[in-house]
């Protein structure tokens, strides 16, 4: 008995839905132009990870993310990134009222961010590695210390200006790569040689982020 209203159910969304389908497949592609974007921080997410015990991947994030992108489409090798990341706004997600764990990893022991409150890359090389991929290499500058460091970075796609989005043009990009914290004077809790009773030196990177451009001339349309 109840089969039978979930058929006709099915069979009215496809046929609604068939004409819009085949108005998308023929509509042209609206492309991001070149230029200036800015990151869109209620869609950025900068997670790092590192081992704990050997157990699973502590992963923690920051809340304050600031980055502008040129964005040259054409010439993707030119492209350049600049960001800041503010070292205080560290997310752990602790549950635990009684031990304020944001502070921890922000204190003396870790990211010392009284004493470097920021985070910075700026990116010194762009090698494209696939259709929508890219090896990017820059300068990350933490706890004081500043050392090169490769990111693998997908192109996700993106939009030129429209009124469904206030914002603007909007890409988006996602990435990841790793760091070692000893490089940069973090060696708190590393474990000794041939155990896992600590925190890895080795940290993850991952990043998803949006950038917005509300400057973009209006609508480009693609081949």
């Amino acid at each position: 008995m109840r089969l039978l209203p979930f058929l006709r159910g099915l069979s009215l969304l496809l046929a609604l839905s068939a004409p819009v389908r085949a108005q998308d497949t023929t509509a042209p592609p609206l492309l991001p132009p070149a230029g200036t974007y800015r990151i869109d921080p209620f869609h950025a997410r900068l997670m790092v990870g590192v081992d704990h015990l050997g157990f699973s991947e502590f992963i923690f994030f920051f809340r304050k993310i600031d980055a502008t992108l040129t964005f040259a489409p054409d010439h993707p090798e030119t492209m350049q990134l600049d960001a800041k990341v503010d070292a205080t706004s560290v997310e752990t997600l602790s549950p635990d009222p009684t031990i304020d764990f944001n502070a921890v990893i922000a204190g003396e022991t870790f990211l010392d961010a009284a004493k470097y409150p920021d985070l910075t890359f700026a990116s010194t090389r762009v090698r494209v590695t696939g259709p929508n991929t890219a090896a990017v290499t820059g300068d990350i500058t933490l706890h004081g210390v500043t050392r090169p460091v490769t990111l693998q970075v997908r192109y996700n796609g993106g939009y030129a200006g429209n009124p469904l989005d206030p914002g603007g043009a909007r890409i988006g990009f996602s990435a990841e790569g790793a760091i070692f914290r000893s490089d940069f004077g973090m060696g708190f809790g590393i474990p000794a040689p041939g155990t896992t009773m600590g925190v890895g030196d080795l940290a993850t990177i991952r990043i998803e982020a949006e950038f917005l451009n509300p400057d973009a001339p209006g609508i480009q349309v693609g081949p």
